[in-house]
């Protein structure tokens, strides 16, 4: 009997099945397979499906014609079909096998007869099941179901094989730790100690995707570090296996990479905000420094910020994601530096330096904050309190997120009658430090500024505007 929660699939009116009637009409079988099999039985929400067939992708194309709205080919040199019908995706694979050259960055695909083949050379038993459409017949050779029940993560074949087959799957398995909360077969952590070195051989990107998927679980942290303490982290992202030999003096009960990581798990699942978070303190291994006081890190947010910038750009991070992580890993610290009080001008620089990240950085900063001390916990976190209150109440009196001088370059260059470059972007830079110091002012003290600057630089009086 098919367990209700799986009822849906054999519904004569739903996608799997009316798919399935298609490949069985035209003398293939098809599968759902993966993932797909894995969130069904587990009762998590399902989008899109993934499919395996003995149909060659010629051959899936000429059955799903008229089938879906789009067919789309992008990863038919993989084997892989799409169609997208109703809103959602299904994927459609040939019966294949993933094996990498040794020193290839791209796996060379080749194609099976058999699903028992094809789910042997998958990366995990929980994903390594297939359910037969459109009869709903299960096909579990790896004992997938069992290790669901156990939540442990499990090859189908020998680890090494499988993660010589495809050096990724060392990651996934720590993004399934991660995003399913399944423990690690202890079998495939030692392979993955052993074999670490081969992930140098697979994309950038590849990496990027699957570590994103990570650290944007809802809560990474013992996938974290275990992920560092394997070694797999140092082959494309050593900065995290460096934290741990760096002793923080504020968080004595835990070193830099442990601190690193509760951050990272208090932080909202945003892609920016967790990256952040996670190289908040790299810089502070170059910093680190012993003197009487004992150990400092000194502009360890200037290093850091450097650094953080230059692994994501490796990684091939979106220009904009790398900006903003740099720019939060630069900032984290500023809250910090001003434990007299907030003064006006330098709320008005704090919200001008945040820019859009001014709600990202206020977190992280609240996040920063692990330390097992309740007294000095609570003190930080009543500074960022007050910190807040005087952005709000300051943003009621004045325009706080337009920080903008009364005139614009072109008025600038008008008044002067000067042609655009270094002069007019000096006195702009002038007029918001004004706007920053002092707050809003006129067009006519503006003016009066730019008179000012003309007569000490040689330039002649332009006169009172009119």
């Amino acid at each position: 009997m098919i367990p209700e929660r799986l009822r849906w699939l054999t519904d004569p009116q739903g996608a799997p099945a009316t798919l399935g009637r298609l490949f069985e009409d035209a003398g293939h079988a098809l599968y759902l397979v993966g993932g797909s099999v894995r969130d069904a039985i587990l009762g998590r929400p399902h989008v899109d499906f993934d499919y395996a067939t003995d149909a060659r992708p010629e051959r899936v194309k000429e059955i799903v014609a008229g089938w879906g709205d789009t067919v789309f080919t992008v990863g038919e040199a993989f084997g892989t079909v799409g169609v997208r019908r109703d809103g959602r995706t299904h994927e459609i694979t040939t019966f294949r096998s993933e094996i990498y050259r040794e020193e290839s960055r791209k796996p060379r695909v080749t194609y099976s007869d058999t699903i028992e083949e094809d789910l042997s050379r998958r990366d995990f038993t929980v994903n390594a099941m297939a359910i037969r459409l459109p009869g709903a017949e299960t096909v579990d050779p790896h004992g997938g179901l069992v290790d669901l029940a156990r939540r442990l993560l499990t090859t189908p074949l020998d680890p090494h094989v499988s993660f010589s087959d495809d050096p990724l799957r060392m990651l996934r398995l720590y993004r399934f730790q991660a995003t399913l909360g399944f423990e690690a077969d202890p079998a495939a952590e030692a392979a993955v100690r052993e074999m670490a070195g081969r992930m140098s051989i697979v994309s950038a990107e590849r990496i990027r995707d699957e570590f994103s998927k990570l650290i944007t679980a809802d809560a990474p942290g013992e996938a974290l570090l275990a992920l560092t303490e394997s070694g797999l982290a140092d082959v494309f992202m050593p900065e995290l296996g460096q934290l741990a030999m760096a002793q923080d003096p504020v968080h004595r009960h835990k070193d830099v990479l442990r601190h690193t990581i509760a951050v990272a798990e208090k932080a909202s699942p945003d892609l920016v905000l967790r990256l952040a978070a996670l190289l908040h303190d790299v810089g502070k291994p170059a910093t680190r420094e012993f003197g009487p006081s004992g150990v400092t890190f000194h502009h360890h947010e200037v290093v850091g910020a450097r650094m953080a910038r230059d692994r994501l750009r490796e990684l091939r991070f979106p220009k904009e994601v790398v900006e903003d992580v740099r720019r939060l890993v630069f900032l984290h610290l500023r809250p910090h530096t001003l434990k007299m009080g907030w003064t006006d001008s330098a709320v008005r620089r704090y919200v001008r330096d945040a820019g859009p990240l001014l709600g990202r950085l206020n977190e992280l900063v609240r996040c920063d904050v692990t330390t097992a001390n309740e007294r000095r916990a609570r003190s930080i976190q009543a500074r960022i309190d007050e910190l807040e209150e005087r952005i709000e109440d300051l943003s009621q009196r004045e325009e706080l997120e337009a920080l903008r001088p009364p005139i614009d370059g072109h008025a600038v260059m008008e008044y002067l009658g000067i042609p655009p470059g270094r002069q007019v972007g000096e006195i702009m830079a002038m007029l918001l430090e004004k706007r920053i110091e002092d707050g809003p002012y006129t067009e006519g003290d503006a003016y009066s500024l730019i008179r000012e600057w003309a007569v000490s630089g040689g330039l002649s009086d332009p006169g009172p505007r009119e």
